[in-house]
């Protein structure tokens, strides 16, 4: 039986259902694989289902090369009515009566480009070392951060005007939160909304039609990290070179022009990823020793 410490360094699509956190989807796939170190790039409300990278042994160093990539989500919109938590969750009140759909599709077109958003009030980020949502969850009022966005896409899919549930998909950069996207939707069309379901469906260029459900993993499960990477430019290496890359040193880049992050591959499989710059490449992960 492979112990935790011989796990190799593997990339596993998980379709996340709607319930569990993200934590406990990691927790369920670490059992899974016999108590390996797992991670993933990107957490998922537990309302939310779709697509997480969940990155086992050493290749959970590679999380901070694919945490900043864009999202593609699915999420049903639920305008007038108005969720505390812009989510299920709720509570839920009463809001104004919804839009018709092209002042919807308008407001859509509006969100579209770099905006500023506040986080939500239930939210993760820490504020004076504390998470927000403990601080709110126990009555506590501090001012929510505000970050930079970028809303590539919001494109309504189909709309019910008597219902108020739109589907919208939204193609944003990381950091984004669909559901104060949704709220803020709800705002600038003056009835509210809040977001009934989401669902990712893309990192990258990586698809949930690709992922496995949680139940599903097991030994053997998963590819090579170097499938969740293509976004990197790729350098193969000799054996020499592999040989000076494993043991951590520079080697020299492909055309001495390249910047910035790159994967190492060594018959065809990744070895580390390298900062590329001055003519060089310098191992700043390596998946093996």
């Amino acid at each position: 039986m492979r112990t935790a410490a011989a796990a190799p360094p593997t990339a596993i699509l998980v379709d996340k259902p709607a319930g569990p956190t993200s934590h406990d989807v990691v927790r369920r796939c670490r059992r899974a694989l016999g108590g390996p170190k797992v991670g993933h790039t990107g957490t998922l409300d537990p309302f939310a289902t779709g697509l997480m990278v969940v990155l086992v042994g050493r290749a959970t160093r590679l999380a901070p090369y694919l945490s900043g990539l864009d999202k593609t989500y699915c999420a049903g919109i639920r305008l007038g009515a108005r969720s505390a938590s812009g989510d299920p969750e709720g509570p839920i009140t009463v809001g104004g009566a919804p839009p018709d759909a092209d002042d919807l599709a308008a407001a859509l077109r509006g969100m579209v480009g770099e905006s500023r958003q506040r986080v939500p009030a239930l939210s993760a980020v820490s504020v004076g070392g504390e998470r927000l949502y403990a601080i709110t969850r126990r009555g506590g009022e501090v001012e929510r951060p505000v970050r930079t966005i970028v809303v590539d896409r919001a494109d309504l899919m189909s709309y019910d005007p008597m219902s108020g549930v739109a589907e919208v998909t939204f193609r944003c950069g990381a950091g984004t939160y669909v559901r104060q996207l949704a709220t803020d939707l709800g705002e600038a069309l003056g009835c509210g909304a809040y977001c009934a379901s989401l669902r990712r469906t893309e990192v990258g260029s990586l698809s949930v039609h690709d992922a496995v459900p949680p139940e599903a993993v097991g030994p053997g499960c998963g590819t090579d990290p170097l499938s969740v990477l293509g976004h990197l430019p790729r350098v193969d290496l000799d054996g020499t070179a592999a040989d000076d890359v494993a043991h951590g040193r520079a080697v020299p880049g492909s055309d001495g022009d390249a910047q910035g992050p790159v994967a190492l591959v060594a018959a065809g499989r990744l070895l580390a990823v390298g900062q590329a710059g001055s003519g060089v490449v310098r191992p700043t992960v390596v998946l093996t020793g």
